[in-house]
């Protein structure tokens, strides 16, 4: 069967949640928006995209910094209102630096940081 997008459930602003995961180590990276077109051009140029809400413009991950993330896989949940792209990672794919932006953890009800900056 064909994808397509129309086929996910975008929020009420047309965006999805994306988690970004390393395909290698299942390690989780990030989570960011994408809409429709964000969508389309990750699957067509294998260069993850997303939708910045604070931009309100397309940001290809690594384009400025050199942290790209490369698509390996492009999933979605059973509901199709979450995305799961599993990507090789250049680099941090934090803006922190760290190599995940789950960096902070509770532990016995105090913020642990658990990972320090990559750079």
């Amino acid at each position: 069967m064909k994808f397509d997008t129309g086929s996910l459930k975008f929020d009420d602003k047309e965006l999805i949640p994306a988690i970004a995961q390393d395909a290698e180590t299942g390690d989780v990276l990030m989570m960011a928006w994408m809409n429709a077109k964000a969508v389309e051009r990750t699957l067509s140029t294998k260069r993850v995209t997303y939708w910045s809400r604070s931009r309100q413009a397309f940001w290809v991950k690594g384009e400025t910094s050199g942290h790209v993330q490369e698509l390996v896989e492009f999933c979605f949940d059973c509901d199709r209102d979450c995305l799961l792209v599993k990507v090789r990672q250049t680099g941090p794919a934090c803006h922190t630096n760290r190599r995940s932006c789950f960096y902070t953890s509770v532990q016995d009800g105090d913020e642990v940081e658990i990972m320090a900056p990559m750079i």
